[in-house]
């Protein structure tokens, strides 16, 4: 038997002006951000946005650790394609791969974990149940 591929979440973004540097590339950090974008939308996907689940759940998600490689450069105007599959979940934490595409083109990859903490006093809890079962 052979594991399963993870299911690939796919968000589109264009660069502008101010995720470059004076050379039209984009800041490396900003990539994070492209990230991040990603993961709230493949969350919202599920029917769960972020300050749905702070709010009426009491939790909220904070990244715990990042690797990012970076292959080729993004321009200023590209069309991105920022992928999202979850790796691995647990009752408190979420482990992510994640790509930027340019068409053919992987430009960066990178592993993103987050934690789930309580929204008042940031300590570790349980992924909230009903988020849990939406996300595969």
């Amino acid at each position: 038997m052979t594991e399963a591929e993870p299911a690939v979440f796919r968000f589109q973004l264009r660069v502008y002006w101010e995720d470059t540097d004076a050379g039209g590339v984009v800041f490396y950090a900003n990539h994070l951000k492209f990230f991040e974008r990603a993961r709230t939308e493949w969350l919202r996907s599920f029917g769960h946005s972020q300050e749905q689940i702070r709010n009426d759940l009491g939790a909220i998600f904070i990244v715990t650790d990042t690797s990012v490689r970076y292959l080729l450069p993004a321009r200023l105007d590209d069309q991105l394609d920022i992928t999202v599959s979850l790796l691995r979940r647990s009752y408190t934490r979420l482990s992510f791969a994640q790509q930027a595409w340019r068409g053919a083109e992987l430009l960066a990859e990178g592993t993103m974990g987050v934690a789930c903490v309580s929204a008042g006093t940031f300590r570790p809890r349980a992924i909230p149940n009903e988020l849990l079962k939406n996300i595969g």
